[in-house]
C-alpha cells in the first residue's frame, strides 16, 4: 500500500501501537538534542536511572539558550553538561558555538531519522527530511535510556506547494501565511508534510525555516521531502554519506490537504502579540520601527545572512533604530567573513551578537519602552522579549532589514527589485572539531555539579480523592513564557526547582506563588491552548512543585500536555466550554480521581456553582504515570 513519507518513518521505527490516527503509539528514537535551559534537568533525570550510557544513535548536549554567564549559576551548568555528556556518551556544543536547531541542521541531522529534542522547535531537522519533534526533558532523558517516545498518531496533512517565490516574497511569508490561516492550534494532532512541484525551489535553509515554525501551529512536527537539494545541502556539509532519497510514494494517501500558491504570496509579518496574526507588510507603511533583530533559530543561515549583508552594503541604519543581528552558528559566522560580508554589516551599524539565541528568548536586546521590535524570530508572545510592553512583529530577514534601513515599515512595492537568492557554497568551512565528543569509556569522568544544582524532588501519587481550592483563572492561548517567563535571571535559576518556582505566573499574577503557597496547593483553570509555545517543562515541574493538582481548561497544547502527565498533574478538559465561568478564585473543587478512567467523564463538585463535567484524553499508560506521582516514579517502580 502506497506510504506517505511520515508514516514511512513512523512505520519504521515503531515499537508499539496502532498507526491509526488518535491511537497511542511508541516510536524508537534514533537521536535526542537539549539545550541549557532544558539540558541540566534532562541529565538529571537520565542519571537518575542509573544507566551508564545513553543508548541512542546520536544525542547532543548543546549550550545556546543562557550563555550570558553572569555570576556562577550559568557556567557551573554549563561545566556540568561538559561532564555528564562525557561520562554518559553525548556530544558537547560549547557556549557560543551556535544555535541546537542551526547546528543540528548542518552538522548531524539525518533522513528519515527520528529526533526528539527538549525544545519545542527541533522540528526544524524536517527540512532535511528527518522526523524531528519538541518534548519535554524528561522525554528526551528516557529516549536517552533507550525507552520508546510515545505520542499519538497524528494526521498527516500534505502541503501542496506550487509556483515559486517570486519578488521579496521569502520562506518566512510561506509559513506566516499557513499561521494565518490555520491559527495556533489548527496544526494540534498533526504532521504538515510538505509536498508539489513548489518543493523543488526551495533550498534546505528555506524548508527548515518552515519546519521551524511549524511549532508554532501547534503541530507534532513538520517535513519536506528528502531530494536532490537535499543531497546537495548535505554534500556541501561534508556530510554526503547521510543522504537518503525519501519521498512519498505515489498515490499516497493523507487525511487533509492544503494548498498554496508560492507565487502569489506576498511580504507579512506576524502582529503583536501572537504568531498567527499575519498581515501584509504595506498595511503597517510608515509605521516606525525602534529596533529590527535579525537571527535565531527560525532565520540565521548563511543565505538568510548574506542576502542582509548584501542589502546592508553601502547603506547605513536609519538613526532612530537599533539593528541587531545574530548569526545561528560559527560555521554561519565564518562563512560570511571569507566572502567579506561582515564589514558590510558592522558599517552600515549593526551590532553582531554572540552566535546564540539571545534576543529570541530575552537574553538581552530587549526594546525601548513600548518600542517597536522587528524580528526574525519565530515568536511574539506578550513580555518575551523582555520589555514587557513592547510591540513584536515576526518578518523575514528581509523585511527586517529594509525596516531597519528605513527606520518604519515601508510598502515593498517601493523596495525596487530583490536580491537573488545565495546559493551555498559548494564546500563550507567544518566546525566540527569544535564540538566535544565523548570518551568511549566514561566511567573515569568525575560530574561536576555546582552549588545552583539541585537533587529532583520525588513527588507523591494521585490521591483518591482531589480537594484543592481555585488558584488561578487564566485565559485563552497561555503560553509556556506566561506560566514560567525566560530571560537571564530566571533562566539562570533552570537547574533548581525550588528557587525558579518562585517566577511562576510572576508576569500574570504577583500574588500566586504566595497565594497557592498559603492554600497549600490547588488548581489552575485555562481557557483554549492552555501551554502552547516553548517545550520547557518547568512549566509543569514549578507549579507541581507549588502544589497544583491539576489544570481543568478548554484545550490544551501537545508538549504541555505531556510535560503535565510527566510529573502527575492531571490535565482535565471542559466537556462544556462554558462551565469555565464556574469557576473563580479561591472556590473550592472535588475531583473524584479514583473514579477518572482512560477518555472518560467524571463530575467535579465546584463550590457556589454545582455539578461541572470534565473529561480526558488520557491513555491507561498516562493515567497510571499520574497516579503513580509522575513518569520517573513509574519507571523507578517499573525496574525495581
Amino acid at each position: 500500500m502506497p506510504q506517505n513519507l511520515t508514516r514511512k518513518i513512523i512505520s519504521a521505527h515503531l515499537r508499539s501501537g496502532d498507526m491509526a490516527p488518535g491511537a497511542e503509539i511508541g516510536l524508537r528514537i534514533d537521536q535526542t538534542l537539549t539545550q541549557d535551559a532544558t539540558g541540566t534537568m534532562a541529565w538529571l533525570q537520565f542519571e537518575a536511572m542509573g544507566l551508564p550510557r545513553v543508548r541512542t544513535d546520536l544525542s547532543v548536549s548543546y549550550v545556546d539558550h543562557n550563555t550570558l554567564q553572569m555570576g556562577f549559576r550559568n557556567p557551573d551548568d554549563h561545566r556540568f553538561l561538559r561532564t555528564v555528556a562525557a561520562k554518559f556518551g553525548a556530544v558537547f556544543s560549547p557556549p557560543g558555538t551556535g544555535i541546537c536547531h542551526q547546528l543540528h541542521l548542518e552538522n548531524f541531522a539525518k533522513p528519515g531519522a527520528t529526533l526528539i529534542g527538549s525544545d519545542s522547535h527541533t522540528p526544524t531537522a524536517g527540512g532535511v527530511g528527518s522526523l524531528a519533534m519538541g518534548a519535554g526533558g524528561l522525554s528526551v532523558a528516557l529516549a536517552m535510556a533507550g525507552e520508546p517516545y510515545f505520542i499519538s498518531m497524528p494526521k498527516v496533512v500534505r502541503v501542496r506547494l506550487t509556483g515559486t517565490l517570486t519578488g521579496w516574497a521569502t520562506a518566512k511569508d510561506v509559513i506566516l501565511h499557513l499561521l494565518g490561516k490555520l491559527t495556533v492550534k489548527g496544526g494540534v494532532g498533526k504532521v504538515f508534510e510538505f509536498a508539489g512541484p513548489g518543493v523543488a525551489g526551495l533550498s534546505v535553509p528555506e524548508r527548515a525555516t518552515i519546519t521551524n515554525m511549524g511549532a508554532e501551529l501547534g503541530a507534532t512536527t513538520s517535513i519536506f521531502p528528502s531530494d536532490a537539494k537535499t543531497k546537495a545541502f548535505l554534500k556541501a556539509m561534508g556530510r554526503a554519506a547521510d543522504w537518503q532519497e525519501l519521498i512519498a510514494d505515489r498515490g499516497a494517501d493523507y487525511d487533509d490537504e492544503i494548498a498554496i500558491d508560492l507565487s502569489a504570496l506576498e511580504p507579512l509579518v506576524a502582529a503583536p502579540h501572537m504568531p498567527d496574526r499575519a498581515m501584509p507588510v504595506r498595511e503597517l507603511a510608515g509605521r516606525k520601527v525602534d529596533q529590527a533583530a535579525i537571527g535565531s533559530c527560525t532565520n540565521s543561515s548563511y543565505a538568510d545572512l548574506k542576502t542582509v549583508a548584501l542589502m546592508l552594503r553601502g547603506k547605513q541604519v536609519a538613526s532612530s533604530t537599533d539593528l541587531l543581528v545574530s548569526p545561528g552558528s560559527k560555521q554561519v559566522l565564518a562563512m560570511l567573513a571569507r566572502e567579506g560580508l561582515i564589514e558590510p554589516m558592522l558599517e552600515a551599524g549593526a551590532r553582531l551578537l554572540e552566535c546564540t539565541c539571545g534576543p529570541c528568548i530575552g537574553m538581552g536586546g530587549s526594546p525601548v519602552s513600548a518600542g517597536v521590535s522587528v524580528r526574525t524570530f519565530n515568536r511574539n508572545f506578550e513580555g518575551r522579549s523582555g520589555t514587557q510592553d513592547a510591540q513584536v512583529y515576526l518578518a523575514s530577514p528581509q523585511t527586517a532589514a529594509m525596516c531597519a534601513l528605513q527606520g518604519a515599515f515601508t510598502d515593498p512595492a517601493g523596495w525596487g527589485q530583490a536580491p537573488a537568492k545565495p546559493r551555498m557554497p559548494a564546500k563550507v568551512p567544518d566546525i566540527r572539531h569544535l564540538f566535544i565528543f565523548p570518551p568511549k569509556d566514561g566511567k573515569k569522568v568525575e560530574v561536576l555539579r555546582g552549588p545552583n544544582i539541585v537533587p529532583i524532588e520525588s513527588f507523591p501519587g494521585l490521591p483518591s480523592r482531589v480537594e484543592a481550592p481555585v488558584a488561578l483563572v487564566v485565559g485563552d492561548d497561555v503560553t509556556t513564557d506566561h506560566i514560567l517567563p525566560a530571560g537571564a535571571q530566571i533562566t539562570a535559576l533552570r537547574s533548581n526547582i525550588p528557587a525558579i518556582s518562585e517566577y511562576i505566573f510572576s508576569r500574570v499574577d504577583t500574588n500566586f506563588v504566595s497565594r497557592i503557597k498559603g492554600l497549600g496547593g490547588g488548581v489552575v483553570v485555562g481557557g483554549e491552548n492552555y501551554g502552547q509555545g516553548s517545550s520547557r517543562e518547568h512549566a509543569a515541574l514549578g507549579p507541581r512543585h507549588l502544589g497544583v493538582k491539576a489544570v481543568i481548561v478548554k484545550s490544551l497544547a501537545r508538549i504541555h500536555r505531556a510535560n503535565l502527565v510527566n510529573f502527575g498533574i492531571l490535565p482535565l478538559l471542559l466537556v462544556d466550554p462554558a462551565d469555565y465561568a464556574k469557576f473563580a478564585l479561591g472556590r473550592k473543587v472535588a475531583i473524584p480521581a479514583a473514579d477518572i478512567t482512560p477518555g472518560g467523564v467524571v463530575e467535579l463538585a465546584v463550590e457556589g456553582a454545582g455539578k461541572v463535567a470534565v473529561r480526558n484524553d488520557l491513555t491507561d499508560k498516562e493515567l497510571a504515570v499520574i497516579r503513580a506521582g509522575g513518569l520517573l516514579n513509574s519507571v523507578r517502580a517499573s525496574r525495581s
